[in-house]
């Protein structure tokens, strides 16, 4: 957005196109069955500070409801997921701790409508300019460059609001010496065969009578293994 938009008569900001269909929420991406990206429009990245991802998006969404320019810009979106993370303290403990992530930090998506010679429409271009936070589309000369749609689709599958159940994100791996920390095999020491983060469950190789025995268990019963434990 170096470039400043020309100025001009008739501005698209005026006309609202016949086959524009306001997004309900123009926070979240389009529903089962809805076309990508709407009649018109193209998707664009914008370039925003770190952190402020989730600011910018609500700022923007207000001024355009404000200023009626929902047929220019429809929807803004910063896709997020949801971890579950389960670390241990000093005392061996284990405590979940459930935390919400930026997918593309830096980075808002914006589906938007540009002028037919593809600059952004003048009142866009002040509006987003003048928002805090705020750097440039991904172009040149004023012109953003539109997102393949292999890049929508991966960008608006990513936009799907959090599973109200998040992965948990673990902080063990496969080869790991651990301690099991409870159920009926308390006190023995294994090896981590496998994790499943989906499920918050591990597999343990443990020796019992003198063999090998694989044991599937809950996240939260295993500990790292230190010595002087």
């Amino acid at each position: 957005m170096s470039e400043l938009p020309e100025n001009r008569e008739n501005n698209m900001a005026a006309v609202v196109p016949a086959d524009f269909i306001p997004a309900q929420d123009p926070t979240h991406p389009p529903g089962d069955g809805e076309p990508q990206t709407s009649p018109g429009m193209n998707w664009f990245v914008l370039r925003v500070a770190s952190n402020k991802e989730s600011s910018v998006q609500r700022t923007l969404i207000r001024k355009i409801k404000i200023e009626n320019f929902q047929h220019l810009i429809n929807r803004v979106l910063v896709p997020t997921e949801k971890i579950k993370e389960i670390k241990t303290d000093k005392n061996g403990k284990s405590k979940p701790k459930i935390i919400e992530s930026k997918l593309y930090p830096g980075y808002v998506f914006v589906e938007m409508r540009l002028e037919k010679d593809g600059r952004i429409p003048q009142d866009i271009f002040f509006l987003v300019k003048e928002t805090s936070g705020v750097g440039d589309f991904i172009g040149t000369a004023g012109r953003p460059t539109a997102m393949r749609p292999e890049e929508v689709e991966k960008m608006l599958i990513a936009s799907r609001p959090p599973e109200a159940q998040p992965e948990v994100r673990m902080e063990f791996q496969v080869g790991d010496h651990v301690k099991i920390a409870g159920g009926p095999f308390e006190g023995m020491e294994g090896t981590i065969d496998s994790v499943d983060a989906v499920h918050g469950k591990v597999r343990v190789i443990v020796t019992i009578f003198g063999r090998a025995t694989s044991v599937d268990m809950d996240y939260l019963l295993v500990q790292k293994y230190e010595d002087g434990q």
